[in-house]
């Protein structure tokens, strides 16, 4: 009997941690990912994005109290409280346009598993499943379910040149830090 429960769990390790087939990964790049949700897209200004949280009912939107500027680039992060299954929001701007908007949900209205299924039926197997998130994704976006429960969509574009600007800049500063070591 061991060896029959050691195969089961060895089989569902695959089924569950194996990294997905490559015939899996082409048919979730085929499938459309929302870019949307609700009154909010990826892409859109920040005129837009106001305007926008004012007009759902859902979300407790105080005008530009609830927007900040962060001190690197030219990025906005907008932060609001919501009502009824949106506990919270957060839309991340780069340039004037959002390229990050996550929402958390209350786990008292809505579970994870409920989310989870939602979502795998709409879009298909995620990407990538683990302990801590699910991901969908093709070359322009990502839809993410991660613990707490959270739904996050990402521009893979605009985050895509933000992580190859970052690496250009650390490998700059990595240089003019050696620099520096050399002068002593």
């Amino acid at each position: 009997m061991p060896k029959k429960s050691g195969f089961l769990c060895a089989v569902i390790a695959v089924l569950v941690f194996a990294p997905p087939s490559p015939g899996r990964l082409a048919a979730q790049e085929t499938a459309d990912l929302p870019r949307t949700f609700r009154l909010f897209t990826l892409g859109m200004t920040l005129d837009e994005l106001k305007t926008a949280l004012a007009a759902d009912e859902l979300i407790n939107f105080r005008g530009d109290r609830d927007v900040s500027f962060l001190p690197r680039r030219e990025e906005n992060l907008v932060e609001a409280t919501g009502l009824s299954f949106i506990r919270r929001v957060f839309f991340q701007l780069l340039e004037g346009r959002v390229f990050i908007m996550a929402f958390t949900l209350d786990g008292a209205l809505v579970d994870h598993y409920s989310v989870y299924t939602s979502l795998e039926k709409k879009y298909g197997a995620p990407v990538r499943l683990t302990p801590r998130e699910a991901v969908w994704e093709t070359a322009g976006s990502r839809l993410s379910l991660e613990r707490p429960l959270t739904v996050k969509y990402i521009d893979m574009e605009v985050f895509n040149r933000l992580i190859a600007g970052s690496e250009t800049g650390s490998e700059a500063e990595l240089f003019l830090r050696q620099e520096f070591l050399n002068d002593f």
